[in-house]
């Protein structure tokens, strides 16, 4: 067996890791019943300028990313977003939603939609923070 520090791997050698990862999830845990969500945000010339991606599973709704173009935010694009993200994970079963960030107005906007705080890192460099959130839904 050899193990060696690397930048990276090749694309199809991550992939057989992650094949083989969620087999042994599977195998441990269940399906997850991962099913994908994203929202895209479009430009007037149809090209795709930010949004949400994320996934469902395992009765959860996991938001990975959220951007809005500066020259939009403050619009209430992003807590539209997240409100059709959570509307749709209710639709698949899910009992509520979770989110990380480091951007302090982001997580004064999520905590204002009602995620609270799970956890934290606060030592990154930089003196930065990323902080996990969650939301559970109501009945």
């Amino acid at each position: 067996m050899e193990l060696k520090v690397t930048e990276g791997i090749a694309p199809q050698e991550e992939a057989l890791i992650l094949q083989k990862l969620r087999a042994f999830n599977i195998a441990t845990f269940g399906e997850s019943d991962r099913r994908e969500l994203t929202i895209p945000l479009y430009d007037d010339e149809g090209t795709v300028s930010g949004g949400l991606v994320g996934y469902t599973g395992r009765g959860w709704l996991y938001i990975s990313m959220l951007y809005i173009p500066e020259n939009l935010r403050g619009q209430g694009l992003a807590g539209r977003m997240l409100a059709m993200a959570e509307d749709e994970a209710r639709r698949r079963g899910c009992i509520g939603a979770y989110i990380d960030t480091m951007n302090p107005l982001a997580l004064s906007l999520y905590q204002k939609l009602g995620y609270g705080e799970i956890g934290k890192l606060d030592a990154l460099s930089g003196g930065h923070i990323v902080t996990w959130l969650a939301k559970r839904f109501e009945d």
